[in-house]
């Protein structure tokens, strides 16, 4: 069965089909994308939903009934925990204290922060019963540094203020100041900060060899993809684009785009690529993706979905733009056809200019010499027929 489109790439054919020019049909936009009329119509249909144009279940929806199975869930769990409870006290020769119990449940699948719930308990005095003896301070100091390295490992770039944005976002708030000393005694800087201890700091450390060298060249889809990421300003903020290239037809395989540059915008790019070639029944196990020395190319999420998809890192030197050429060309062709032609008012309009364009005009009607004259799309089709039929 043949993978999902990712979500980002439905919206965005949904949001270019409402937003056609009349009298442009549905089955050209559908051509355009490179997927079915009823697929289209089908994207369209639960779209609606979503907005509420036509009945049916929505997503949200959907997410209350599983919410309301939680809670009926918990409701069990803490009956369960009155009845033990119960008959717990009943005994005779009772414990001084009630932890047993809760170790007991907790053997039995019940959580401990719901036992201690019911039954009114804090649970730092159970955990130092039945572990060692660490005070509540220094547990907590831990938990608030494990999450500040875990977002200043996935964006280096971020300072404490943003390090503890995110910090209190996994659950572990704490105040500025707290969150400075912690980054400080741990000299977690900002890699975009005031230089410190020296004249001759270099940008941070490849994860990944270059294992390119400026060859931008493959024989077969997916041996080699590029990647790289492009901003552009329109009068809501700005909007960055990642993109993915594979070298073999300079088809964009996959992209993402938000308005926020943090790792998230490579990892969902790299995804949406891998998720559109398996819906076409390819395999990209063993892939080289190169990239620039960014952080978001560095960062902990991007290189796990490397490793997730068993695809192999590559990158090039820092200030040397001719080792991902072949990217910056095609963001050079981006930038003069789309981004520099007119001001962009909001977001959402730039954003459906940039995927109509690489959807519709890069890969389908832009013929391109160093392929013969074809499209990406044509090239692949043609180029790819052969072997299927050979295999």
């Amino acid at each position: 069965m043949p993978k999902p489109y990712p979500r980002e790439f439905r919206d965005d054919v949904v949001r270019v089909a409402r937003n056609r020019e009349p009298g442009q049909q549905l089955k050209q936009i559908a051509a355009d994308f490179g997927i079915s009329e009823s697929c289209l119509a089908n994207w369209m249909k639960a779209a609606d939903v979503e907005d509420g144009i036509k009945p049916g279940t929505t997503v949200a929806e959907n997410a209350e009934l599983r919410e309301a199975r939680k809670r009926i869930r918990l409701l069990e769990q803490e009956n369960e925990v009155l009845r033990r409870a119960a008959a717990y006290l009943s005994q005779a020769n009772l414990p001084k204290m009630i932890y047993p119990l809760v170790k007991e449940l907790a053997a039995q699948g019940i959580p401990v922060a719901v036992t201690c719930r019911v039954l009114q308990l804090a649970r730092q005095p159970y955990y130092r019963w039945l572990a060692a003896p660490v005070t509540a301070t220094e547990i907590t100091q831990a938990y608030r540094a494990n999450a500040l390295f875990d977002a200043h490992r996935d964006d280096p770039e971020f300072g404490y203020r943003f390090l503890a944005d995110e910090a209190a976002a996994a659950g572990q708030p704490m105040a500025g100041r707290t969150a400075w000393r912690i980054c400080s005694a741990n000299k977690w800087w900002s890699s975009f900060g005031k230089k410190r201890g020296g004249k001759n700091l270099r940008s941070g450390p490849p994860v990944h060899d270059d294992r390119v060298g400026r060859n931008f060249s493959a024989e077969a889809r997916n041996r080699l993809w590029l990647s790289d990421i492009t901003e552009h300003s329109t009068g809501e903020g700005k909007l960055y684009l990642c993109a993915i290239k594979d070298v073999y037809s300079n088809r964009i395989v996959g992209y993402s785009i938000d308005s926020k540059m943090k790792a998230r915008l490579a990892v969902d790019a790299l995804d949406s690529a891998v998720a559109r070639r398996g819906a076409a029944g390819d395999s990209v196990a063993g892939c080289v993706v190169h990239s620039d020395r960014g952080s978001q190319f560095r960062s902990r999420k991007f290189v796990q979905a490397l490793d997730r998809h068993a695809m192999v890192g590559s990158m090039g030197r820092v200030g040397a733009c001719g080792d991902n050429a072949a990217m910056e060309s095609f963001f050079a062709l981006l930038q003069k056809n789309v981004l520099d032609r007119r001001g962009w008012a909001t977001r959402d309009e730039l954003r459906i200019a940039l995927v109509t364009w690489i959807e519709r005009t890069y890969h389908r009607r832009r013929r391109q010499a160093g392929l013969g004259k074809l499209t990406p799309i044509e090239y692949e089709t043609i180029m790819t027929t052969p072997a299927t039929q050979a295999a």
